[in-house]
């Protein structure tokens, strides 16, 4: 897709005229008047989610307890069915794809089966600008094992505090390193890490490599099956549209299906023998076998419609579109904006930026209430980050130009001013 923008109205218009994916916005709950930017942090209502969830409440509903063995068995293998679906998305095989819990609990589950610390190879390789539960899992399972995560958790520092060279990582996988947990991309920055080079790097050293994905899924494409990680985990409310808390997901390597999970339950038994209530776990050896306890369907229904939009749109049309919409944002950005004290700060690369732009202002948590106020959701990250989304399924070129426009209005009239510097629970 070409990017030779232009300025002026006409340039939205004539690519809203043009873009394949436009459709699938009709699909969408848009809200008159509000241009969502926040896809990066929870993905907007469709009507193909809320139809699934809606005919699990009638089945639920018509035959109670008997919705268990509806469609040969389809809600009580649930996780497997939507793993289908979610397979082409991240490049992986059905049976290494399991959703559970949420992405946390997926991080406590993977990190427990396959860390497996020697007096020699104990530590776990982190960064220091990640979404923070992910170090969360990693201190508490350290603990776990004994050992001090001031001692046994190793930090990988980013330069200024913002972004990362893949040397970096590969020069930290001492001998005593055993388990590394990076994001694919960044929540903060945006940043795509290559993953492809990292997970080699580790490899070749002998230690367990795991993605968060949570940036990443939805967003940029992944093949699972060429990178060949141990482990990987994703949530599915962001990119994914799946709602509010939807649960995680998570990828196991076949080559681990015989490792016995680090958390066991019922619901990870065998099917043939699970309703046979035995008091030893028998366990089956795929990713579903990491599953915990009964799923909750009707968090989980709603990620069935939501799944079947991105597959209809494909991938590749995603990402092309998202790079496409974001540097055209980038570009009104520093034609309109840059001398009112905006600055960007993402990497401008196609590889190394995923599906937000991070834009940067002193004031940026003021102007960021300030433009919900007029009807644009973002959302603001510490110090000084504006993240704004255009997401490719239900995001127009208009609505990019618009949001230009307003956070111009806001600057130079200084309405920012009229909100409290103090903040919010949730933003």
């Amino acid at each position: 897709m070409e990017k030779h923008f232009e300025d002026g109205v006409e340039y939205p218009k004539k690519m809203d005229n043009n873009d394949k994916l436009g459709h699938f916005r009709h699909r969408f709950y848009l809200t008159k008047g509000v241009i969502n930017l926040c896809g990066n942090s929870l993905g907007l209502a469709s009507k193909d989610a809320e139809e699934s969830a809606m005919v699990m409440m009638e089945h639920w509903k018509e035959y109670g307890i008997r919705i268990w063995g509806l469609e040969g068995s389809k809600y009580y293998l649930y996780s497997e069915y939507l793993a289908g679906l979610m397979a082409p998305i991240v490049g992986a095989e059905k049976d290494e794809i399991a959703v559970i819990g949420n992405t946390t609990t997926t991080i406590h589950q993977a990190i427990s089966t396959l860390y497996k610390p020697t007096k020699e190879k104990y530590k776990i390789l982190v960064d220091d600008i990640n979404f923070p539960t992910d170090r969360y899992a990693v201190d508490g399972q350290v603990r776990l094992k004994g050992y001090d995560p001031k001692d046994a958790v190793k930090v990988v520092p980013a330069v200024d505090g913002k972004f990362f060279d893949e040397d970096m990582f590969i020069e930290a996988m001492t001998d005593d390193v055993a388990l590394i947990l990076l994001p694919a991309v960044y929540y903060r920055t945006a940043q795509v890490v290559d993953m492809k080079k990292v997970t080699e790097a580790a490899k070749k050293r002998n230690i367990i490599i795991g993605w968060d994905l949570c940036h990443a899924v939805g967003a940029i494409e992944i093949d699972l099956n060429s990178l060949d990680p141990d482990f990987a985990v994703w949530c599915t409310y962001k990119y994914l549209n799946g709602g509010p808390g939807s649960p995680g997901a998570i990828y196991c390597n076949k080559r681990h299906f015989k490792t016995l999970p680090g958390l066991t339950g019922w619901f990870g038994s065998k099917n043939e023998t699970q309703f046979l209530l035995r008091q030893e776990f028998d366990h089956k050896q795929d990713a579903s076998g990491w599953q915990i306890g009964t799923p909750g369907l009707l968090s989980m229904a709603t990620i069935e419609g939501a799944l079947k939009i991105i597959l209809q749109a494909g991938m590749g049309n995603m990402r092309k579109k998202s790079l496409h919409i974001t540097a055209y944002f980038m570009y009104l950005i520093e034609k309109k904006l840059s001398s009112y004290g905006f600055t960007i700060g993402n990497l401008r690369d196609d590889s190394k930026r995923g599906g937000h732009i991070c834009l940067e202002h002193d004031e940026g948590y003021r102007i960021s209430l300030a433009l919900i106020a007029r009807g644009v959701i973002g959302d603001f990250r510490d110090p000084n980050v504006i993240r704004l989304t255009p997401t490719a399924l239900y995001t127009s070129y208009m609505e990019v130009y618009q949001t230009i426009d307003i956070l111009l209005d806001i600057v130079k009239t200084e309405s920012y001013k009229e909100f409290q510097v103090r903040r919010n629970l949730v933003v």
